[in-house]
């Protein structure tokens, strides 16, 4: 009895371990809200302010793991803000349109630090593309970027995952931006899950919020 005992605990140990490798997902993808909080590249004169982009809009992503180890990982967002500019002393005295659209595809690296947790790097590029508008005015921007990310990714819990990065960006777009990443899974089962994901620079920041499809 106590053999079998043993062997029971055994192979529940080894069933929770497998369920904990299989829980960390490199193959999904999800769709939800993202705001893009944002500084505009916008020359303002003296006693002239501009507020910040904060586009409201949606996103897709996803990811698929090649190789052990390796997966290619892409998305894509757009939103839309009316932005104010104010005078001293006068407050707003009108509004343009910003419309702003990015994209992103990269490659990933994850390697496993225990049965509950893993490390990742990750190479990625960056499109963005923005346009102004103020009545018949439009001005249009767009930059290619590149980023280098390193971060940690585990179960936290039963059906709680979470991940943690930190990323360096370059390019046209971000002038040597350093941010940091993170981001909570909620899942309902071993497929469908709630996503949650904040990543916070100086000059830049996104919040998104979606439905995940694990595979």
């Amino acid at each position: 009895m106590k053999k079998q005992l043993a062997l029971a605990l055994l192979l529940a140990t080894a069933s929770s371990a497998a369920a904990a490798a299989d829980g960390l997902s490199h193959s999904y993808v999800e769709a939800g809200f993202v705001r893009h909080q944002a500084e505009l590249p916008v020359i303002a004169g003296q006693g002239v302010s501009v507020d910040d982009m904060k586009a409201d809009g949606g996103y897709i992503a996803g990811s698929f793991e090649v190789m052990d180890n390796l997966y290619l990982f892409g998305g894509y967002h757009k939103g839309n803000d009316d932005v104010g500019v104010s005078l001293d002393g006068f407050g707003e005295v009108g509004e343009f349109d910003a419309d702003v659209q990015q994209g992103h595809i990269g490659l990933g690296y994850h390697h496993r630090l225990s049965d509950r947790v893993e490390w990742t790097g990750e190479v990625s590029y960056i499109n963005t593309r923005l346009e102004l508008k103020v009545e018949d005015f439009k001005d249009r921007l767009k930059g290619d970027d590149y980023r280098a990310s390193v971060g940690l990714r585990g179960d936290l819990a039963a059906n709680f995952e979470g991940w943690i990065k930190a990323n360096y960006t370059d390019g046209d777009v971000y002038d040597g931006e350093f941010s940091g990443t993170l981001g909570v899974l909620v899942k309902f089962n071993q497929t469908w899950g709630i996503v949650g994901e904040a990543e916070v620079g100086s000059d830049d920041r996104q919040f998104r919020l979606g439905v995940r499809a694990s595979f």
